[in-house]
């Protein structure tokens, strides 16, 4: 692996993620990931972290929480060889959708999905860059279960555990794993 024994896969990530303080408003630390998709081995580590312990469970769907879980649940359908489904936000998708409003840590929003992307029975893994208060992912966890398919896991880069999003979506019966974690939000 491209981050070599002397370094740990946390380690590496962190390494390759930016802090942007005070967005998208003052005092928040956005933990910005478009800086491990730069790198190769950078995005290569995470998608195969991601993957790892995934093959065996039999995903038949990957969804992809709007926008940077586009990325990584792309890819990491193709590794896994999966379908895709993307989470999206109000208005983008073409054909009939199922919604799902929630609040955010600054606001409310709404997610999208279509309503033949999934079939009942089939097992989905959901995947975003970050899970903070866990809003955006419990959202998207309602729309897959809505639609009568099964989430077998919720899969992030980030996780921010003082927000305490982790807790809430296990506390929906959703094994979580997240590839690295920052203090302070």
């Amino acid at each position: 692996m491209a981050y070599g024994a002397e370094t740990d896969l946390e380690s590496f990530l962190k390494s390759h993620i930016r802090d942007i303080p005070d967005f998208p408003r003052k005092g928040i630390i956005f933990r910005d990931i478009t800086t491990l998709l730069l790198s190769p081995d950078g995005l290569r580590a995470a998608v195969e972290a991601l993957a790892a312990g995934q093959d065996a469970t039999g995903i038949d769907k990957v969804a992809g929480i709007e926008a940077r879980g586009f990325i990584l649940g792309g890819a990491l359908a193709l590794k896994l060889g999966a379908g895709f489904v993307p989470v999206r936000k109000p208005g983008k998708l073409p054909a009939a959708t199922y919604a799902q409003e929630y609040e955010l840590e600054y606001g409310r929003d709404r997610l999208e999905i279509h309503q033949d992307a999934l079939t009942a029975g089939d097992r989905v893994l959901l995947v975003d860059d970050l899970i903070a208060t866990g809003g955006t992912a419990e959202a998207a966890l309602n729309l897959v279960r809505r639609a009568g398919a099964d989430v077998i896991g919720c899969s992030f880069i980030v996780n921010l555990p003082e927000l305490g999003g982790r807790h809430r979506i296990e506390a929906l019966g959703c094994r979580t794993n997240a590839l690295c974690a920052f203090s302070g939000h």
